[in-house]
């Protein structure tokens, strides 16, 4: 009996797809060199031959990233950018064919795509648009799990509550706040920050929310800095001795809305970012901050869409923990 590629798995101890690739002499698999070579001589101890056997190639799946920001907005916030790199990159382990469309421009998007993963905030229309083209629809920073949609979130709630015990621990009670506001791309639906409903309850329960504090701007840095220059301006000596702040970009803008009016951070007034991508250690003093594993939210929505691919119906929500990096800026 000819020999086959599962005797081979067997006798080198890999996968059945391990050996067929290799086989193959597909150099995009990672497998180490003396792999490589002991399936080749088990094939020839064995006997083993392709003209033999009659292949039909895989196609591979399409997989298509719709991204909310513009390609150029994109680069000015690394939370997104990262987010997308995790999923290509784990997109590329699974052997997709990765299509990128941005500023959800779905009218790009091809009509045979196998699966698409949303990132960013969208209105009804949009999801809906979406999902008439694949039923393998993964949101990412987007809880559409209401809408029976399988979602990668990150927890925003106890994220903010740990801020605010960071703080309260300190003995630090007036906290001010920066946040931003966004509309989707068809201008359809005002998006609310999640982490300023978390702030509002979290300081409401100990009976310390100021609305006074509390300045809205649209998640830039050109943003950050405008609004910390209205809260110097507007409370002048009752400036809080802290701020919490919705993302990296407006945090470096707040910090240097606060240097450029001779306010000392830390000493004066301490910052707390989110996000911790690297443009928080590249200010001075450096940024503390909320850490997301954006790369894990690109990861786990690929890993919703694979086993979307393998039959599985029932949505799912992945909601991730934070953790709290201090740096210079807080302490």
């Amino acid at each position: 009996m000819a020999a086959t590629l599962k005797d081979i798995a067997k006798e080198v101890g890999v996968s059945l797809a391990t050996v067929s690739r290799v086989l193959n002499k597909d150099q995009s698999l990672s497998v180490s060199d003396d792999t490589r070579q002991r399936i080749f001589a088990v094939a020839e101890q064995l006997q083993y031959s392709k003209s033999k056997r009659r292949t039909t190639p895989v196609a591979r799946k399409k997989l298509a990233i719709v991204q909310w920001y513009s390609e150029s907005k994109e680069q000015d916030d690394l939370y997104y950018m990262s987010i997308r790199m995790g999923i290509e990159q784990r997109g590329q382990q699974h052997q997709f064919e990765v299509t990128r469309i941005f500023q959800n421009n779905v009218r790009k998007l091809d009509t045979d795509v196998d699966a698409i993963i949303a990132i960013g905030k969208f209105s009804p229309k949009q999801v809906y648009n979406m999902a008439t083209i694949t039923d393998n629809l993964v949101f990412v920073d987007d809880d559409q799990f209401d809408g029976g949609f399988d979602s990668v979130v990150t927890d925003f709630r106890i994220a903010t509550e740990k801020v605010v015990d960071y703080f309260w621990g300190r003995d630090i009670h007036d906290i001010g706040f920066i946040h931003g506001t966004e509309m989707t791309t068809d201008h359809e639906l005002e998006v609310v920050d999640r982490r300023m409903l978390g702030f509002r309850a979290a300081m409401e329960r100990r009976h310390a929310y100021n609305p006074k504090f509390v300045f809205k701007g649209d998640y830039t840095s050109e943003s950050g800095f405008k609004m910390m220059q209205k809260a110097i301006k507007t409370l002048g000596d009752q400036l809080p001795a802290a701020f919490f702040i919705a993302n990296d970009p407006m945090a470096a803008g707040a910090l240097k809305a606060l240097q450029s009016a001779g306010i000392k951070v830390p000493e004066r007034v301490k910052l707390f970012s989110f996000n911790n991508t690297s443009l928080a250690t590249f200010v001075y003093p450096e940024l503390s901050a909320v850490n997301v594993d954006t790369e894990l939210m690109g990861t786990a929505a690929v890993d919703l869409i694979v086993s979307r691919l393998e039959g599985r119906t029932t949505p799912q929500r992945v909601e991730l923990g934070t953790s709290l990096v201090e740096r210079d800026s807080t302490k």
